[in-house]
């Protein structure tokens, strides 16, 4: 069973998933003005065979607001993301992060403290190397960031249309089958004015630090447990170019793409992904590992 859990982090109170049981350990992460519902289909055909725990981050789709105090940047949210681990004491975890969520990934894989729970990961459709802010998607969400936060909601409140949210430029090349999901993770940001601050405060932090993933990449080589990168083949928003230079990048490196689907692979491909994680987590480590 799927059952909902809140902790109190240091930067705040956070909700996450957790199938429970007794397999092997999964973490997914999401992406920007997302919640942890990216993940229902995937872990759906994943909870039968694995523990699957999945947060839902301070990132303008979450549901309680962060003090004023706490680090909302990119680095910060990698940070809580290695709290959480530890204050649930999971070990050996595969981390997997889409969209943003793989960012969040990089971080903790770039940072050897950070990265000691982690067995091994999965970077699906993700920013990478100077794609911060991604594609025209990316590039026109942090532009409203500049907006005072009240104003930042009223632009997200057009995206209660259909037709807003399927446009280029908001959630039409990132998800080709998800609107339903979508149009539920809007409502938090277009409601409250928290939210909409916590979005902002986010999205100013990622236009101040353009270049942070690129000088992430170059730390990534010395992250010695396998990797599985898994892009989606057509994707407009992350270049199916930079999936494979994180699979070449990392020692331990593969590289998976996904027909039929835009960057939010686990909307849009759901049972296909829990496939590949699933046969990727349950594979033997290199003997030559670590």
């Amino acid at each position: 069973m799927n059952e909902s859990h809140r902790i109190e982090l240091s930067a705040g109170t956070i909700e996450y998933a957790d199938t429970a049981g007794d397999g092997p350990v999964v973490v997914l992460l999401h992406g920007l003005l997302m919640d942890a519902t990216l993940w229902d289909g995937t872990v759906a055909a994943l909870a039968t065979g694995h523990r699957c725990v999945v947060p839902t981050l301070p990132m303008g789709a979450h549901l309680h607001p962060m003090p004023a105090d706490a680090d909302l940047s990119l680095p910060g949210l990698a940070r809580l993301v290695a709290e959480f681990l530890e204050r649930l004491d999971l070990r050996d975890v595969t981390l997997a992060g889409n969209d943003t969520g793989g960012a969040l990934v990089q971080l903790l894989m770039a940072d050897k403290r950070d990265s000691e729970r982690l067995g091994r990961v999965v970077l699906v459709s993700c920013e990478a190397f100077d794609n911060l802010p991604p594609g025209l998607t990316g590039r026109t969400v942090v532009r409203a960031g500049r907006l005072p936060a009240r104003l930042f909601g009223l632009f997200m409140r057009q995206l209660r249309l259909r037709p807003l949210r399927r446009l280029p430029f908001t959630f039409g090349w990132l998800t080709k089958r998800g609107d339903a999901t979508v149009a539920g993770w809007v409502r938090p940001v277009t409601t409250r004015p928290d939210i909409a601050r916590d979005a902002v405060r986010l999205l100013r932090a990622i236009a101040a630090d353009t270049g942070l993933l690129v000088a992430t990449a170059e730390r990534l080589s010395g992250f010695d447990r396998p990797a599985l990168v898994v892009w989606a083949a057509g994707d407009r928003v992350m270049p199916p170019e930079h999936g494979r230079r994180l699979a070449e990048l990392l020692p331990q490196g593969r590289l998976a793409e996904v027909a039929d689907s835009h960057t939010l692979v686990p909307l849009d491909q759901p049972a296909r992904l829990a496939e590949l994680i699933s046969e990727f987590a349950a594979e033997p480590e290199a003997p030559d590992a670590r």
